[in-house]
């Protein structure tokens, strides 16, 4: 390596030890400093230029003569200057910057745009996998075609153990008896409360249904006459108790009157395990042991002779106990079946299609629609006895929560649709906060869509 090359390297690596400082690189001769200039020759005019360069500038010490100029020739000289556009002082022009684009949206209008419409951020709910309390439920009867647990609306849940219903108030944790029955009557097969969470209707082995007052712990009457047989399955419309029975026959019972049976559906050839109606009370489902589910429309209903059913749904390949009312739409069904099936089928109850239909892999005990999302739960029986939550429309799963040794065969919701109560028949009773917490669900609750041309009976 020469001195040269040595004395520049140094010299560059002493200037780079100041950084963000601009560096200089001196040559040793004058070739080395000279630079290269390309203008732009589209913005100059070189005849101009060379005559400024040769003619325009002789004066002085070159043309002393130029220096005297008579007044008439100086006046001539400007006048062709201005002709020839040559009072220009810049020998070399260039372009000047390209103007600033406009703003077709201001910028501010924009950004706050963009701030409105973007959206939140919705934080996943975290699902326990445990439950979050387990009751003792001692001689709980293991029946998959009985339904003998219900939530009602006082935050107040009942529960028959073989011969007694027993209420738990969920606000305090305290349990009261409210009525034990006979051998020759028992053992109790069905309760469900009353749309204002006083009253409870206790479906009877021996094919009676009684009405008792939970406040004063009461009896108010017996409906009898409505079967030969036992009544495993009870539903509410307002003052109507429709109550279904092991003999195949539906009834619709007002409790305000002596002679209660205004109405018989006739359709099920065996036991009538799943009765479920419409949030309108327009429409009533019914699944029984006959794998068949039947959809009544009151409009249709006559008081003198059985009434047809509105659809007859034959899809399932064993018994329907499992029976469900979207919340969010009100003429969508879901139902599923026993372990000859293991399917959970969706229905539009207005033209009786089968929309969907998902294989679970074991037996359906038991469906609710979450109140505040689009979520399902079910529970199920052997193999896994779980609970499964699903979301809908894409039925992915959830969550799979286990904890029962024996098939879960009944489910309850709170009221305020965020706790689930699920009874097996391992004989415990177990609680899970499967669907949030209150207030994170009423904040998310969506608005329910009333079912189209309710108030029609036909649509012609």
């Amino acid at each position: 390596m020469d001195a040269g090359s040595l004395n520049s390297s140094s010299y560059l690596k002493a200037q780079s030890r100041f950084p963000l400082q601009e560096q200089f690189l001196h040559r040793k001769n004058f070739k080395d400093n000279l630079d290269r200039f390309i203008p732009n020759r589209s913005a100059m005019d070189l005849d101009y230029a060379h005559y400024m360069l040769t003619q325009g500038r002789k004066g002085g010490k070159e043309n002393p003569t130029a220096t005297v100029n008579s007044p008439s020739r100086e006046a001539y000289r400007k006048q062709l200057a201005e002709a020839l556009n040559l009072n220009r002082t810049r020998i070399l022009a260039f372009k000047n910057k390209p103007p600033t684009p406009v703003e077709l949206i201001p910028h501010d209008h924009l950004s706050s745009s963009l701030h409105y419409q973007a959206k939140p951020i919705k934080t996943r709910r975290c699902i326990p996998q445990t439950s979050e309390r387990t009751l003792d439920a001692p001689d709980l009867v293991d029946d998959f075609y009985l339904n003998l647990l219900d939530w009602g609306s006082k935050n107040v849940l009942a529960i028959a153990l073989e011969n007694t219903v027993y209420l738990w108030d969920a606000s305090n944790g305290s349990t009261s008896e409210l009525v034990t029955v006979g051998d020759e009557d028992g053992p109790v097969t069905s309760v469900n409360w009353a749309p204002d969470g006083l009253h409870l209707a206790i479906g009877l082995n021996n094919s009676n249904v009684q009405l008792w007052d939970s406040a004063s712990c009461k009896q108010l009457r017996t409906l009898r006459g409505c079967h030969r047989s036992r009544v495993g399955s009870l539903a509410w419309n307002n003052h109507i108790l429709t109550t279904g029975g092991m003999d195949g026959k539906i009834i619709n019972n007002d409790v305000r009157i002596r002679s209660h049976i205004v109405e018989t559906y006739r359709g099920h050839q065996q036991e009538v395990c799943g009765l479920k109606w419409s949030s309108s009370g327009q429409q009533l489902a019914s699944g029984g042991n006959d794998n068949l589910i039947h959809i009544w429309d009151r409009s249709v209903a006559s008081s003198n002779s059985a009434t047809q059913w509105f659809h007859r749904l034959e899809e399932h390949t064993s018994a329907v106990k499992a029976l469900a009312w979207c919340p969010f739409q009100g003429n969508l069904l879901a139902s599923g079946g026993g372990g000859g099936d293991r399917s959970i089928k969706f229905w539009n109850t207005h033209t009786g299609a089968c929309l969907n239909s998902i294989d679970t892999g074991s037996q359906v005990c038991a469906l609710l629609w979450n109140k505040n999302e689009r979520e399902l739960l079910s529970s199920h029986g052997f193999t896994q006895n779980q609970l499964i939550l699903w979301k809908y429309p894409s039925m992915l799963k959830m969550a799979e929560l286990t904890g029962h040794t024996s098939r879960v065969l009944y489910m309850a919701q709170s009221p305020d649709g965020c706790t689930v109560a699920t009874a097996a028949g391992d004989e415990t009773l177990r609680f899970w906060n499967v669907f949030g917490v209150p207030e994170v669900a009423a904040k998310a609750a969506p608005k329910a869509n009333p079912e189209p041309f309710s108030r029609f009976n036909r649509i012609r």
